[in-house]
């Protein structure tokens, strides 16, 4: 253990592909974070717009804390696994080429909350949902604060985007892909599982949080804004998707639950969308 936690190395791992409309959005507010210890890897799939090219005229401003990895992958989830296994940070974290840190001090607040609490192992928080083209339009706050691991037998999950974890419970977990039917890219890096279409962020935190039992802390603080109208947030079909891969990951993962129980979830979200409501009533108001 280091002798200050304070000084802990963040490695930000960011997957594009094709995301020269917002991943300026992205590279800004890492730039503008007052926490300076940390390194942001963009993981490229073989971009054919300018994704490539504006990463690239950012390199001077991150001054050496900027590496990008451009090579063909399977997709994000073989993407992200890739960006973590280059990690060299004490702690990980996923930020998404189409979104942005809410504000200038979020990794100072993750760095800060190691510091108070160094036997944890993760922090996760808040992140709020805009409108693609008006990102100042408030479209649903997705808040973490009333989570548990017992809780994702219901399909709910701390907000992942807001996840960082050290590197090495990534590794202490990492899977072993022999047996795993479908899997798609690299099999030395296998952090998510490749064969879920929507949900392996959600296999991975249940196999860390709810059956690792790895000691978290809750950071009360937005942390991203995310575009809506991604994978996991789009249309009935998706939704059936992300209920079909939560089944699979529970039984995989011997944790037993139904379509009932995850249906549950959903009268939490219309709550969720009616404080969104409340939230830009409020902000019309002032």
């Amino acid at each position: 253990m280091r002798a200050n936690l304070f000084f802990m190395k963040i490695s930000i791992v960011t997957a594009t592909y094709n995301s020269g409309s917002t991943v300026r959005d992205t590279l800004d507010s890492v730039l503008r974070q007052n926490y300076k210890d940390y390194e942001l890897i963009i993981k490229d799939g073989g971009s054919k717009d300018n994704t490539l090219e504006i990463c690239r005229e950012y390199e001077s401003a991150f001054d050496g804390r900027l590496r990008i990895i451009s090579c063909p992958d399977k997709g994000i989830y073989d993407a992200m696994n890739q960006g973590i296994r280059a990690a060299t940070g004490d702690v990980v974290g996923i930020l998404n080429s189409d979104d942005f840190y809410t504000s200038f001090d979020v990794l100072m607040a993750i760095v800060r909350q190691f510091e108070r609490t160094p036997e944890i192992d993760a922090v996760y928080g808040d992140i709020h949902y805009v409108d693609w083209n008006d990102t100042t339009l408030l479209k649903r706050y997705y808040s973490s604060r009333m989570f548990q691991p017992k809780w994702m037998r219901l399909g709910f999950m701390p907000a992942h985007p807001s996840f960082y974890c050290r590197k090495s419970v990534y590794e202490n977990f990492r899977l072993d892909t022999t047996d795993i039917e479908g899997w798609k890219g690299e099999r030395d890096c296998a952090y998510f599982n490749t064969s879920y279409k929507i949900a392996a962020d959600f296999e991975c935190l249940l196999r860390m949080l709810y059956v690792g039992k790895i000691r978290t802390a809750y950071i009360w603080k937005d942390f991203v804004t995310m575009r809506h109208g991604g994978a996991s947030s789009s249309g009935v079909k998706a939704h059936k998707q992300i209920n079909n891969d939560h089944l699979r990951a529970l039984k995989e993962n011997g944790v037993y639950s139904n379509i009932a129980l995850l249906s549950l979830r959903y009268l939490y979200k219309i709550n969720e969308l009616a404080m969104g409501r409340i939230r830009r009533i409020s902000n019309c108001a002032l």
